[in-house]
């Protein structure tokens, strides 16, 4: 048996096909959604990052902004900055590209964005949201899993649902996420002892630990749904890989996602229907 490789860039393409649309029909009514991106230093992997959101908000129609401020910027001028995008009317996202740097509090950050503008959906408010089951922003990558899922049409409901990290980007909200899809969850982390027991039981293993070649073919149920959201850099090689052994697992698995071409296209995706939904939060009051 070899797995299903389940296709991140594909879908991710329909996504913002499907955003596209809706754009051109808000831009009729004379609105635009708008992204403001803040990156702060010279870290490379983030100006990469912020260059794939830039153009993935070209693919969807919208406008956005950067604003690349210098290393030295204090805290109290980058919050400055997000207290004037919250007032923007162009503005309908705002998102601070981490990490920053170490004297600016990244909490501090995230409590200053106003939650209808949170499109990392990283604030407070949008945290609580989606733990009374009443989201309106999703976490960007979580609800990229969720889409892939339903993509691929693999039942959530019923089933055991392992998920290997607790990190509040991913571990945590995924949790929540499947939850409310009705899975069995369980919840392991660094932490858990006798790890292979928990993800052997799992009809879908959801792996964000940021640990490469954590999870070995013969810790995966045959028939899983796997996948695998970390992107760990091969020092020797430069290459990406997740934590989980490809090659094994792709022998055990029913589905399974491969690293880099799976959730990551999907977090960009998710990030633009969030961009969407806070434009229509403006025009409508949703």
């Amino acid at each position: 048996m070899s797995a299903v490789r389940m296709d991140g860039k594909a879908l991710s393409a329909k996504v913002r096909g499907s955003i596209l649309a809706e754009t051109e029909a808000l831009k009729k009514q004379g609105v635009t959604p708008g992204l403001a991106v803040i990156i702060v230093g010279n870290d490379p992997a983030s100006e990469i990052y912020v260059r794939n959101k830039e153009r993935a908000c070209e693919q969807c129609g919208f406008y956005s902004e950067k604003y690349a401020l210098p290393e030295e910027t204090t805290q109290e001028e980058l919050l400055g900055l997000i207290a004037q995008l919250n007032e923007s009317p162009a503005i309908s996202g705002i998102l601070c590209q981490m990490p920053v740097p170490k004297h600016i509090s990244e909490q501090a950050v995230i409590d200053a964005i106003d939650p209808k503008k949170d499109v990392d959906a990283f604030h407070p408010v949008n945290v609580g949201r989606l733990s009374a089951g009443k989201p309106v922003l999703l976490p960007c990558t979580p609800a990229g899993i969720m889409e892939m899922l339903r993509a691929y049409e693999i039942p959530v409901e019923g089933r055991v649902c392992t998920v290997v990290g607790r990190s509040n980007i991913v571990g945590k909200p995924i949790a929540m996420m499947l939850l409310r899809a009705n899975g069995t969850v369980i919840s392991c982390h660094s932490r858990t002892p006798k790890l292979a027991e928990f993800t052997r039981q799992a009809d879908i293993l959801v792996v964000a630990a940021g640990h490469r070649g954590l999870i070995t073919g013969d810790m995966i149920k045959p028939g899983a749904a796997v996948i695998d959201v970390a992107m760990n850099r091969d020092a020797e090689t430069g290459k990406f890989t997740g934590d989980v052994v490809f090659d094994e697992a792709v022998k055990r698995a029913a589905y399974i996602t491969p690293v880099p071409g799976g959730v990551g296209p999907m977090t960009r995706a998710m990030l633009m229907r969030n961009i969407l939904a806070a434009a229509k939060q403006h025009i409508y009051g949703k």
